[in-house]
């Protein structure tokens, strides 16, 4: 009689306790095996590479590249390795990239133990779990953008179009405020609110995305 395969895993996060409790809670699973473990993004991919797990779970938010990164290159060298991203962090700025740069599943750390493990059965199988907050912003997500595909910026406020005008030319926050009669800590709180509202991870990607999109030629 044939028997399957257990599922292959490959944890990933910075905190050695945290791994060492998903290690525990997996390895008394009958259906998996733990083929790995790593502490950064770097290692994270090489790991990938070298193992072609079934399943990674990936934190976000570690030294070295970040986990967006980190998912971008493990899914280039294990394309075959469903990412599962398991991390505290449930903003836009967050969600998105990791998303697009190919994690199937998100659900945050409090997540119960039979949750996880049945996650990473479905991711297995090709289907997606996501925490209800996450979902919720997925979908919410679909509708903005289908209402408003023309134009990305379209959520930002005036003087977010401003200080990302800005952003995009190069200035630092205390440059802008300077600019704009505003105090930095003002500056900080606008281009936090940019980043979530375009769903990128910094100010670089942001005016690369504000260059890309005509936005600095629509004067």
């Amino acid at each position: 009689m044939a028997t399957t395969e257990p599922i292959s895993i490959l944890i990933v996060d910075d905190h050695t306790i945290v791994r060492q409790g998903l290690i525990t809670l997996f390895t008394i699973q009958p259906d998996f095996l733990v083929v790995g473990e790593a502490d950064n993004g770097e290692r994270a991919v090489s790991k990938a590479a070298e193992l072609i797990p079934d399943v990674v779970l990936m934190d976000l938010v570690m030294p070295g590249i970040n986990g967006v990164e980190a998912i971008r290159e493990v899914k280039q060298v294990s394309p075959r390795s469903q990412v599962i991203v398991l991390t505290s962090y449930h903003e836009d700025e967050y969600i998105f990239p990791a998303l697009r740069a190919g994690a199937i599943s998100y659900v945050l750390k409090d997540i119960e133990p039979d949750q996880l493990v049945e996650t990473v059965k479905r991711a297995v199988q090709g289907e997606s779990i996501m925490h209800p907050q996450v979902a919720a912003r997925v979908v919410q997500e679909i509708r903005v953008t289908n209402r408003n595909s023309s134009n990305p910026f379209s959520e930002l406020s005036e003087r977010e179009l401003e200080v990302l005008r800005y952003i995009a030319n190069g200035l630092t926050n205390a440059e802008i405020a300077e600019q704009l009669f505003i105090s930095e800590k003002t500056v900080k709180g606008h281009v936090s609110n940019i980043l979530s509202k375009l769903h990128m991870l910094d100010r670089t990607k942001a005016a690369v995305f504000a260059w890309k999109q005509g936005f600095m030629q629509s004067d």
